[in-house]
């Protein structure tokens, strides 16, 4: 983890449709706030303040943006102050300071900049259709693994796991997580699911539409025959295109969470 990290608070009166843009550049957890939200990255956010504030001003739309670099330190230990535990599906996902909860499977994952703690919309469907799914399957694959949570539940429910990222701080996150975790992970990598050249039971990917949409054939090529894929991480308006993008596997659910959609496909090959 680096020492400093970047922090853009953005207010507006059409804060949905900026949030859109954000998602559409890649973020899929970003912190609301009252008439805004705030994006946290290692990187820097110049670019994408520069982005939000161009969008904003060409379709006349007012926008507050304010860009300070701060203590990794501080971010975490403020954070702490309003991080509680969540159920989604099978599994209680807590910060380590909170205690398990009898009759849930338990994860730990404690604040950090890659994502995916279980309150975002995607991760939390993900974590909904993995308890309802996963146990039929022995062999799994998620691709876009950021903090590791999709691996460690499904490496909780007994299936054998490979994480990919290509980012290389959620590798690490991922590896960190499931050693808190107690649990081993089969092979994580850095770089995408092309990298693999094993097919599995259960492929799941909480990634954005257009990478989903990008990679679509990689993805259906390492899901076995009869074995499915759960996707995530689809706002509603690409609803449509990733179900014609699978079309030839078959649709088995659609879960909707306010503006974000996953779906659960099966590979009808014999």
């Amino acid at each position: 983890m680096k020492d400093k990290y970047y922090e853009l608070k953005v207010l507006s009166s059409q804060i949905e449709l900026l949030k859109d843009l954000v998602f559409e550049f890649g973020f899929t957890c970003i912190e609301e706030i009252d008439n805004g939200f705030i994006i946290r990255d290692e990187d820097n956010l110049n670019d994408i303040k520069w982005g939000l504030e161009e969008f904003a001003n060409r379709l006349e739309y007012d926008i507050k943006s304010d860009l300070q670099l701060k203590d990794n330190k501080d971010w975490i230990d403020e954070y702490k102050k309003g991080v509680a535990p969540i159920v989604a599906g099978d599994f209680y996902i807590r910060p380590s300071w909170e205690q398990p909860k009898d009759g849930l499977i338990d994860i730990i994952i404690d604040p950090a900049l890659a994502f995916g703690s279980g309150h975002h919309e995607s991760t939390n469907s993900c974590l909904k259709l993995i308890s309802k799914y996963a146990k039929d399957y022995n062999e799994a694959l998620d691709v876009g693994c950021g903090s590791g949570i999709l691996s460690i539940a499904m490496a909780k429910l007994g299936l054998s796991v490979d994480s990919c990222d290509t980012d290389e701080l959620a590798v690490k996150s991922t590896i960190d997580n499931a050693q808190k975790n107690s649990i081993n992970i089969h092979k994580v990598w850095t770089g995408s699911v092309i990298n693999s050249d094993q097919c599995y039971d259960l492929v799941v990917a909480n990634i954005i539409a257009d990478v989903i949409l990008f990679l679509a054939n990689d993805l259906k090529s390492k899901v076995k025959n009869s074995g499915i894929i759960i996707l995530s991480g689809i706002l509603t308006k690409y609803k449509s295109r990733v179900i014609n993008a699978f079309s030839e596997f078959e649709l088995v659910e659609n879960l909707t969470q306010n503006e974000w959609e996953s779906f659960v496909f099966k590979n009808q090959g014999k």
